[in-house]
């Protein structure tokens, strides 16, 4: 499974040098991530179906190999590499003309609250959400 997210680079995601402020590729990411939960109905309705509170990170690396700059189209490509019991592990590549510009990984849990505290569940429900609609 892969999931494909297009961004136009502006003058705004870049820095004083004119390369982009490296805080806006995390962004990027967690753009993709979402785009791709959209095609279940998105993070709100996915919590919601499965009484979670969030999807979210327990880590995240990333690579730079280039530059990014005003103007360029940002093609970042998700896949998914793991479904641990509970645990995702998604790669991430961004590319700008066929050429790699950054590659990260991300692990992401599903989040529950309990009457004292939040945990992470099994994610097993939230591949069955993702596999009904041919994305897990």
């Amino acid at each position: 499974m892969e999931h494909l997210t297009r961004v136009e680079v502006t003058f705004g995601d870049c820095d004083p040098a004119g390369i982009v402020f490296y805080p806006n590729i995390f962004r990027w990411l967690d753009k993709t991530f979402h785009d791709w939960l959209k095609t279940a109905g998105g993070h709100a309705a996915i919590c919601e179906q499965l009484d979670a509170i969030g999807l979210g990170l327990f880590d995240t690396k990333t690579q730079f190999h280039r530059p990014l700059t005003d103007g360029d189209i940002l093609e970042v490509t998700l896949a998914l590499k793991i479904w641990n019991r509970k645990a995702i592990v998604l790669a991430y590549e961004g590319k700008v003309d066929g050429q790699l510009r950054f590659a990260a990984q991300e692990t992401r849990g599903l989040f529950k609250r309990s009457s004292d505290a939040m945990f992470a569940a099994e994610v097993a429900p939230f591949r069955e959400v993702m596999e009904a609609v041919g994305q897990g």
